[in-house]
């Protein structure tokens, strides 16, 4: 939570403690698109037995297999000719084209052991075999956002280590007398919750570069993680079904992750992070030519620099008002302090306790509370985008979340005191 600081004559202090509501205000969306999904998942699984064995053996399994390969090949050649220099759309390209061998082979081994209709032994309706290649689809459908939450991360070694454990199992369930399969039903889903962990300091990390989280992938990243965290279960319910039509859910549910992903990816106007510029601190920065800025004597105390470097800015942000700027980025911010963008974050950060992005939504809110005051039959849409929001439906979220109350409650409030 930012420090109280004036701005504009008003009192403010930031928002963005993790409470249940502001989850739910920040991620409103990203949950209803979780709950119907899931809520279409469990429809299907209670609907599939009603369809015909041998019709969806002949027809309905193959055409769904089909589609999934079609799609596979359609995402890698997409991304491969759309690359546009990024590693991790070369990577989804090639996560794709190994997705589809590996379905090859899948398809291939189950119909040489003619296993259509026949249930594994035990508790299962698996074979080992086909749960390790489950195991294998979900690590390579992993492989996006771990690359995407750790730029980097995503190499041989790493990817190679994600899978050993899997591996590990698979092969000494088949020389022990215990059954391990529940061991490969768990995996995937403990993947997926390490791979969460990383979202949070995520968005840390573009909180303090970004005025507005809709430039960043964090929203995208949520639902993905929701759509794998359901194929997971969907995983873990299939292998305790033993109907012969067990697998419609699952493949159309993949079939649907493979089309929705490539549109998210190939479509979104920033698909991914710019790189952002960072000086190592003994490297000379150029010093801004502000006649606004107070240049602070080199033998200040720091507390002291801080200071003026404090006032500085903020009445470069009340007099400039940078922050209407939807693009508006921490960078942006060389133009009155005398840092590189590490000291910038690090400034912000211990000087207001918040991140560049709290610290901009700040000025942001109490703009559009100026407006809406002195501009009383204003459109809320045109106070959205004069006060910097990046849309209604952003500003009207935001806004709730920071202050408790809607726009046009507060509105009608402040008309009232």
């Amino acid at each position: 939570m930012c420090k109280r600081f004036k701005i504009n004559g008003l009192r403010q202090s930031g928002g963005g403690k993790m409470t249940l509501r502001y989850l739910y205000l920040e991620y409103k969306s990203e949950f209803v698109f979780g709950a119907v999904l899931l809520a279409l998942v469990v429809i299907s699984y209670a609907l599939s037995p009603l369809i015909d064995a041998e019709i969806f053996r002949q027809f309905i399994s193959p055409i769904q297999n089909i589609a999934i390969l079609v799609v596979t090949m359609i995402n890698a050649w997409a991304m491969w000719r759309h690359n546009e220099g990024l590693r991790i759309r070369k990577y989804f390209s090639a996560m794709m084209v190994s997705l589809a061998l590996l379905t090859l082979i899948a398809l291939s081994v189950r119909y040489i052991a003619n296993n259509f209709n026949e249930a594994a032994e035990g508790i299962f309706s698996f074979e080992g075999w086909e749960m390790l290649f489950g195991d294998i689809i979900a690590w390579l459908l992993l492989a996006y956002p771990s690359e995407l939450l750790r730029p980097g991360w995503l190499s041989w070694k790493n990817a190679i280590t994600r899978l050993l454990p899997v591996i590990f199992i698979g092969v000494v369930d088949y020389f022990v007398p215990w059954d391990l399969r529940w061991l490969l039903v768990v995996v995937p889903i403990i993947w997926i919750i390490l791979l969460s962990r990383h979202v949070r300091s995520y968005r840390k990390y573009c909180e303090d570069n970004f005025s507005s989280m809709e430039e960043t992938d964090e929203r995208w990243v949520i639902r993905y993680l929701l759509m794998m965290l359901i194929l997971g279960a969907s995983y873990a319910v299939l292998c305790f079904i033993e109907t012969p039509t067990r697998l419609f859910t699952q493949q159309w549910l993949i079939f649907y992750i493979l089309v929705y992903t490539n549109d998210q990816v190939m479509f979104r106007s920033k698909p991914w992070l710019e790189k952002v510029e960072s000086t190592k601190p003994s490297e000379e920065v150029e010093e801004p030519v502000l006649e606004r800025t107070e240049v602070v004597p080199e033998a200040e105390e720091a507390n002291g620099a801080n200071t003026g470097y404090r006032r500085a800015l903020e009445e470069w942000m009340e007099k400039e008002k940078p922050y209407l700027n939807q693009e508006f980025r921490l960078t942006d911010l060389r133009a009155v302090l005398p840092m590189n963008r590490t000291y910038i974050s690090q400034f912000i950060n211990a000087e207001y306790d918040c991140t560049f992005y709290q610290f901009v939504t700040n000025y942001r809110i109490a703009e559009a509370k100026r407006l809406m005051r002195e501009n009383p039959n204003m459109k809320m849409q045109d106070v959205s985008e004069q006060s910097g929001f990046s849309s209604l439906t952003v500003f009207g979220r935001i806004f709730a979340r920071e202050t408790g109350l809607t726009p046009s409650e507060w509105k009608v409030s402040s008309d009232n005191s």
